[in-house]
């Protein structure tokens, strides 16, 4: 009984390896080749296709990417996170004040949806409100700009005490983005020839939003 039992056992085992060596010799293993496409990065620097799935390989520092909204972009050197301001609040980040300069910076990124009654403008004009009245700003005081391939409005929210905050607006087909630039501590907040386009925050903004990726 023992020699027949062995004698199955042994009748099947040639079954399977033979089965597996046919399997072998039909289908061979053959390595994943993914495509040599490569996904160029907010900062400029490239990422390759990788893994079973052939999906690109993360960014590295300093791009950021933020999926809920869905966009990405470069974050300027010396800004780190720092806690969302409000509801509409995405993301936000802040660089301290240096030696070399006086004053802090906040970048602060926003989301507002547009109402199915509404549109891009209106949304704009309603969430456009002064800091220092809280009323909404003038559609006569918004400007536009071209960054990298973007064009936003851009509108003065509110410049007081020593702050300047400016935001730029991006409108897309369900919502709108504004990035506001806010610079803290300006000496010189009352001079109307002051370029507020050098201030630490606004520059680092217009740097991060022209290499802003995303629709």
């Amino acid at each position: 009984m023992k020699s027949l039992f062995l004698g199955i056992a042994f009748i099947i085992l040639i079954g399977v390896g033979g089965l597996l060596y046919r399997n072998a010799i039909e289908h061979p293993f053959q390595p994943i080749t993914c495509p040599l496409d490569a996904l160029v990065c907010p900062d400029g620097t490239s990422v390759s296709r990788t893994g079973s799935s052939c999906t690109f390989a993360a960014c590295l520092p300093p791009n950021i990417s933020l999926p809920d909204v869905p966009i990405s972009f470069a974050l300027p050197a010396g800004f780190t996170p720092t806690p969302l301001p409000d509801d509409a609040s995405v993301a936000a980040y802040s660089l301290p004040a240096t030696v070399s300069s006086t004053n802090d910076a906040i970048i602060i990124i926003r989301r507002f949806p547009i109402t199915a009654s509404s549109t891009a403008l209106a949304t704009i004009q309603q969430t456009a409100i002064n800091g220092t009245s809280g009323l909404p700003v003038g559609a006569t005081s918004f400007t536009s700009t071209l960054l990298g391939s973007h064009r936003f409005t851009v509108v003065s929210i509110e410049r007081f005490e020593g702050v300047i905050d400016t935001a730029y607006y991006l409108a897309r087909a369900t919502d709108v983005l504004r990035f506001d630039a806010i610079d803290m501590n300006v000496t010189r907040w009352t001079d109307a020839n002051l370029d507020t386009t050098v201030l630490p925050a606004r520059a680092a903004l217009v740097q991060l939003l022209t290499t802003l990726q995303g629709q």
